[in-house]
């Protein structure tokens, strides 16, 4: 019987094991999407414990702890930090089977040299354990990144950001890069009027342009596109349902423009509309400066109306959406492409019965201009475990070049969350260690290790413009 959390853990066959440990294992981390605090980074902050650490902010243990029974109040209420770190180890045992079981423990141990396993017994001593390590200054939030090997971040950033804590690390000097992320999804939610026009006065401020028109509202983001390039973006990003590519005119557009603006709800076909050409608009501002554009598509969010009026947004009520995803993607990606204005492009699913969808939809688009220049994105949000990575893995393998993959992305707002790579990694290294062991592939190290460091790591190094 193997022993949990070993050596060789989830690498089940000596292919494996040695793919990871002479290849994977040592590999610098791109973190090309996350939700990251730079705040938190250019004040080099000190977590005053481990539940300020790991339970703030991190919808995926609040889910679970919701449903072993715990009260909300342990979750984002205002119980003690002790407490609620107490009912979050009264629930791990729970996780048996999901990925916050392994998550949970590998941390741990990579962070903080803990081998025990968290339950109410270990709970204090553990909690007391790991707050004191992260007292000191070889646990800030830049030591973590130090820690885990990571060379480059790129956080999650709206228009109307001013970037001031990004700045601070430009100039900083620090090994590990931390750079923005263009997110515009704010700027398109046309749902509420007051919502929009709330957001268009916070847009006039920050770019000190004057909005009365549609033109002037493009006028004013693509300052703020500009900005975000001087700053050292070279990403976007967008999380949404679907893409939209409803057909439009100009003078649809500003008519839409002028009704929102003016207070007045727009139709379900109008949103579609103004998104549809919103999206059109970054992409090609994307394309100019050579942008990587980035698509996270079917999260059905904020799905409890009573838990969203109370927390907001990001606390752990979205799912797994069932949008139709194909013709509006490939009628987008279509008129770019036939504009020759189609950027670096990664399309991410929630849906895994999109996964082979998706796979020989980055082919129709790919044109040998760069290697792997559409990427089908790596398994995300509640597909990141063991499962949802394989499958990703295999349709890419099957239906596109695996060997091109750009790899592994946290998506985490949490500092303690990159072990989430070295996850991945044997998870990659177990599906060809196993294919190299049954005769699949070829017994060649040089070869498939090769391939392992490129999806590691060096692939999305020369992906990105960083």
């Amino acid at each position: 019987m193997k022993q949990f959390l070993d050596e060789h853990f989830l690498l089940h066959t000596p292919a494996a094991q040695r793919l990871y440990h002479e290849y994977a294992a040592a590999m610098p981390i791109i973190d090309y999407h996350c939700h990251l605090s730079p705040q938190l980074m250019a004040e080099d902050y000190r977590f005053r414990n481990l539940t300020d650490a790991w339970l703030s902010g991190d919808h995926y243990k609040w889910r679970a702890m919701r449903t072993n029974g715990v009260d909300e109040s342990y979750c984002t209420g205002q119980q003690s930090d002790l407490d609620k770190f107490r009912q979050w180890a009264a629930t791990v045992p729970y996780t048996l089977r999901n990925p916050l079981f392994h998550w949970t423990h590998l941390e741990l141990q990579r962070y903080f040299g803990i081998t025990e396993l968290l339950n109410p017994q270990t709970a204090d001593a553990i909690f007391a354990d790991a707050s004191a390590q992260l007292q000191t200054p070889a646990f800030s939030t830049k030591q973590l990144l130090k820690k885990m090997n990571v060379q480059v971040v790129c956080t999650t950033d709206d228009p109307i950001d001013t970037l001031e804590w990004h700045k601070q690390l430009a100039s900083s000097g620090d090994s590990t890069k931390v750079f923005p992320a263009f997110r515009p999804d704010k700027a398109m939610d046309v749902a509420s009027p007051s919502t929009f026009i709330n957001y268009l006065k916070q847009l006039e401020t920050v770019s000190g342009c004057t909005i009365s028109s549609f033109d002037d509202y493009l006028y004013a983001l693509q300052n703020r596109h500009d900005f975000f390039a001087t700053m050292g973006c070279t990403v976007s990003d967008h999380g949404l349902e679907e893409i939209y590519a409803e057909s439009f005119t100009g003078s649809e557009i500003e008519a839409i423009f002028k009704k929102i603006h003016s207070g007045k709800e727009l139709n379900i076909d109008e949103q579609r509309k103004f998104k549809s050409c919103m999206l059109l608009h970054f992409a090609e501002w994307d394309w100019e400066k050579g942008w990587v554009q980035q698509f996270h598509l079917g999260a059905l969010r904020n799905n409890n109306a009573r838990m969203m009026q109370k927390l907001g947004p990001d606390t752990g009520w979205d799912s797994i959406g069932d949008f139709k995803q194909a013709v509006p993607l490939a009628r987008f990606l279509n008129k770019l492409d036939s504009e020759d204005k189609l950027a670096k492009t990664i399309i991410y699913n929630l849906n895994p019965a999109d996964n082979e969808l998706m796979a020989t939809m980055i082919g129709n688009f790919n044109d040998g201009s760069v290697a792997g220049k559409i990427q089908f994105g790596s398994a995300w949000w509640f597909l990141d475990q063991k499962d949802g990575i394989e499958k990703q893995l295999n349709a890419l393998s099957n239906m596109g070049l695996v060997s091109r993959f750009i790899g592994m992305l946290t998506d985490s707002r949490s500092f303690l969350s990159y072990p989430r790579h070295e996850y991945f990694r044997r998870v990659l290294c177990n599906v060809l260690g196993k294919e190299i062991s049954d005769g699949e592939l070829p017994e060649d190290y040089q070869l498939i290790g090769s391939i392992v460091q490129d999806i590691c790591f060096n692939n999305a190094k020369n992906y990105f413009n960083f």
